[in-house]
């Protein structure tokens, strides 16, 4: 079984501050995520700044494209993004306008599957296009709820589109290697670092637990 990537969402919205939390981390995670709220709040700088200080990492902007895709997505990666989200319910204009810029750029494109009523079907859709990651997420309203990501998982990794599945939503030590075992390329993790009282310490167990496998 290959070992999936570590990724962290970095949702502060304070510009220093998540310069700081990437730095505690970086070591212990392989892709960078400026998350919706932050890239929104600070702009394509946080970008530049990332990317500059990690060279190493990845760092994905969960931009959540929703219309304007080519257009929207063109200078974050142009920035320096390795990878930028869109919104599978944005439609497959969209969704292939993402991808045409990552392709530009030699970078890759995830579609977030959230709020998609059919996950299948846009999974099929997009990867046909030529979209390289799919995204299973359960956004923070719908944990709040009591939802989890894992049966979504389960179904599109099920499909065998032999795109990389990245999933996220309430990830933490006690269910990391759960979604590694089953097959996740990608795993996201959020408050389980950014909001432990040592992000650095969590981050290194999280990477433990995964290089355990």
């Amino acid at each position: 079984m290959a070992k999936p990537l570590i990724q962290v969402a970095l949702d502060t919205l304070d510009f220093e501050q998540t310069l700081k939390l990437a730095a505690s981390v970086a070591p212990y995670v392989d892709i960078l995520e400026i998350g919706t709220p932050s890239i929104k709040f600070n702009g394509i700088g946080l970008v530049k700044a990332l990317k500059a200080a990690h060279p190493r990492n990845k760092v994905l902007v969960d931009l959540k494209t929703m219309d304007a895709g080519l257009y929207e997505a063109k200078p974050f990666y142009n920035a320096g993004a390795d990878i930028v989200t869109v919104l599978g319910v944005a439609g497959i204009a969209t969704i292939k306008g993402v991808i045409e810029a990552a392709n530009a750029y030699g970078k890759q494109t995830q579609i977030d599957l959230i709020n998609v009523p059919d996950k299948a079907a846009l999974a099929r859709e997009g990867v046909a296009a030529g979209a390289h990651i799919l995204g299973v997420h359960t956004g923070l309203d719908a944990q709040a709820a009591g939802h989890t990501p894992f049966a979504d998982l389960q179904g599109i990794l099920n499909l065998n589109l032999g795109a990389t599945v990245s999933v996220a939503g309430g990830i933490n030590q006690s269910t990391v290697q759960q979604v590694a075992r089953a097959g996740a390329g990608i795993v996201v993790v959020g408050a389980a670092i950014y909001g432990a009282a040592s992000p650095a310490a969590a981050a290194k167990e999280i990477r433990g637990l995964v290089d355990a496998l």
